[in-house]
């Protein structure tokens, strides 16, 4: 079958690799339907966690829209044509970590992501026409036959995100709102934040088509990070308090500290970027004599998430097809990465078709 595999910092390719088989009963093989390219990826394509793949041989995805071809024996939740997506992290669901919602730190598969090289069990990647999931009983799920695969594709990893964001962050009505990072799972924490009756809403992001589509989807206050006057507008606005809860969703020291320079004393920070470097010099002293609340939540548990975000998407209340800007085939794989991650032709998020 034809897969896209790393071979390097910008470099993925679509190989001929040996088409997956279930070699264990609580597998299932599923042929994909469609994926995506997560913000998370975008680590992997840069070349900043290249120690832990695997040059011409690991798998690249996490994110999936698919249908069932076999179940293994143990395997009793789903059949042969069952639609179907499944958390970004494998979880077998009857660990510990499982038992008590951290499944993103499962013990059994030792932290298994999809795609995601050889550090977090060296599994096989959506960007690919089949692959197998383990423990699929545990950490997948059937999908609503209404629902379009845009939809679908945002189950197993961005919409869960936001969900955990937007609890951690837990904004009561009125309270001011600041939104660091506005790629898919930024725009679709805001709109979550945005049901919960916010009062004055911020969205920081320093690429200009980003802020124009929040500004005129939603009506938020859109600001350029890279701005000086920026952050003083914020606190202006505040009465120089900053405000009462931030959302960060970059995973860069920068935007950390951006998020604790708006938030107000006494504020909470949810911080659920991914961070791949291994220091930050934090002041200590200043969140403490602040008061400031700080959730860090990257390496995020969507699994226990993954029902609301399907009910939420069948119910109305969000709607991510309209970030689906750009269509590509599995051969045009190395092409969709360049888009996305050089943010050309304005795009927010793209879909992959085998």
């Amino acid at each position: 079958m034809k897969a896209a595999v790393y071979y390097g910092p910008r470099d993925v390719r679509i190989d001929d690799v040996e088409s997956p088989r279930i070699q264990a009963g609580h597998e299932m093989l599923v042929k994909v339907r469609a994926t995506s390219i997560c913000g998370s990826d975008l680590h992997i394509y840069r070349g900043t966690l290249d120690a832990i793949m695997e040059r011409g041989k690991s798998g690249l995805g996490h994110e999936l829209s698919g249908e069932v071809v076999e179940v293994g024996k143990a395997v009793g939740n789903f059949k042969p044509g069952d639609r179907v997506t499944m958390a970004y992290s494998a979880s077998c669901g009857e660990c510990f970590m499982c038992r008590v919602g951290q499944t993103a730190h499962c013990t059994i598969t030792n932290k298994a992501v999809y795609g995601f090289g050889t550090a977090f069990g060296d599994l096989n990647g959506t960007q690919a026409e089949y692959l197998v999931i383990p423990y699929a009983d545990a950490h997948a799920m059937k999908v609503d036959g209404t629902l379009d695969d845009e939809q679908v594709l945002t189950l197993s990893c961005n919409l869960p995100s936001a969900l955990i964001a937007n609890n951690l962050a837990d904004v009561q009505l009125g309270e001011s709102l600041a939104i660091v990072g506005l790629g898919p799972t930024g725009i679709m924490s805001l709109e979550l934040a945005l049901h919960r009756g916010p009062g004055r809403v911020f969205a920081l992001d320093p690429v200009s088509y980003r802020r124009e589509y929040v500004k005129e989807r939603f009506g938020v206050e859109v600001l350029d990070p890279s701005d000086p006057e920026a952050l003083e507008r914020v606190r202006q606005v505040t009465e120089g308090r900053g405000v009462d809860k931030v959302i960060e969703i970059v995973g860069t020291p920068d935007s950390l500290q951006l998020s604790l320079d708006l938030v107000r004393p006494g504020g909470t920070v949810a911080a659920i970027g991914v961070f791949t470097t291994d220091q930050f010099n934090l002041n200590l002293s200043d969140v403490f004599l602040r008061d400031i609340t700080m959730h860090m939540n990257g390496f995020a548990n969507v699994q226990p998430y993954m029902y609301e975000a399907h009910r939420l998407l069948l119910e109305g209340v969000i709607d991510p097809r309209p970030l689906f800007t750009h269509r590509f085939s599995l051969e045009q794989v190395s092409q969709a990465y360049q888009v996305f991650a050089d943010k050309l032709d304005d795009a927010l998020k793209v879909l992959i078709r085998p």
